[in-house]
């Protein structure tokens, strides 16, 4: 019993903690120490930050060329970063691709889905938490599958109009898949009923799109409007 008693200590004792923040470590040195590791898949979520995206820039030499790895990153950040983002796909390098996502991102990383990092609020230095426990990493990769599903690709984002991006864009479009007259929807967005109108004209048009209709499904096609 003792020695069965040690054993189980010793085991527990190599294990590695649930969550521990990186404290003074760089948060490249981190990104290295767990992307070095992947095999199968790497998930990260970008918000624009500079440090962040060239951590995961250099970080991506280590991968080894089997490995996918999904970039979903904020419009904003795509707009500031491009540069960096073409950069991230390198010939014979590890499979990249990258999606943009309309929806509230944090810097996340998560690697084979048994390991993950994320990053903490700017007001906070700049810290990062590291996470072995399975339940927790799970969670993070279902959240960042979700957001993944309804991001659109960076070729359809970067075919789209500025006037297509912005979130009175967005809110008109809901609006036509509502079935809203323009009326109840002009009333609802508080905008008069010839400045709707012309608002729907012009999103047809940067969708070249015939019929209402037709640019709801042009707007799930590139990811305006979720399926």
């Amino acid at each position: 019993m003792i020695d069965s008693t040690v054993l189980l200590h010793r085991q527990r004792s190599v294990m590695p903690t649930p969550v521990a923040r990186t404290g003074g470590v760089p948060i490249s040195d981190a990104l290295d120490s767990l992307m070095g590791r992947a095999r199968h898949t790497v998930c990260i979520a970008m918000t624009g930050s500079s440090e962040f995206t060239d951590a995961v820039a250099r970080s991506l030499i280590t991968i080894p060329a089997q490995v996918t790895v999904r970039i979903l990153c904020t419009a904003a950040a795509t707009d500031s970063s491009l540069a960096q983002l073409a950069g991230l796909v390198r010939p014979g390098g590890c499979r990249v691709e990258v999606q943009v996502s309309e929806s509230e991102l944090r810097e996340t990383l998560v690697v084979d889905g048994v390991a993950a990092l994320v990053r903490g609020d700017r007001g906070a230095g700049g810290q990062a938490a590291v996470v072995n426990d399975a339940a927790a990493v799970r969670a993070l990769e279902l959240l960042f599958a979700g957001a993944w599903s309804r991001g659109r690709r960076l070729a359809d984002h970067l075919q789209l109009s500025p006037r297509l991006r912005t979130e009175l864009a967005r809110n008109i479009l809901e609006q036509l898949r509502a079935g809203n007259t323009d009326e109840t929807a002009a009333r609802e967005l508080s905008v008069s009923l010839r400045t709707y109108r012309r608002y729907v004209a012009e999103i047809m048009r940067e969708l070249d799109a015939h019929s209402r209709f037709q640019a709801g499904a042009r707007a799930v096609e590139v990811g305006l409007l979720t399926e």
